[in-house]
């Protein structure tokens, strides 16, 4: 219940923030228009998920290492390599969120 307040908060703030910005009556520019809104919440959405990805990867990491101490060397590397395909796929992502973005503006 917490998490569905916190997103209709979230919702709200952005909706009254970027009220000011949309009502502008002679906007000859593109960036104030859906596509800016779509990129903004994309690219919000890509490092909620991927901060929460890391979140994951370090808890299980520790985890692991705490009933195995042995093993901790091993699940450590495990654990960067991990975090670096996850940090990748975050840059790529938020890249083609950003190459939509100018596309959009320049057409």
């Amino acid at each position: 219940m917490k998490l569905f307040q916190l997103v209709i908060l979230v919702l709200v703030v952005m909706a009254v923030v970027t009220s000011p910005a949309l009502a502008q009556p002679n906007i000859t520019s593109h960036s104030f228009s859906g596509a800016g809104i779509g990129a903004g919440i994309g690219a919000g959405l890509m490092i909620i998920g991927a901060g929460y990805g890391f979140g994951r990867i370090g808890a299980a990491g520790l985890e692991s290492m705490a009933r195995q101490p042995e093993k901790a060397g091993q699940i450590q590397l495990a654990m960067i390599i991990i975090g670096a395909l996850l940090e990748g796929a975050t840059l790529i992502g938020l890249l083609v969120v950003t190459y939509g973005l100018i596309a959009h503006a320049g057409s």
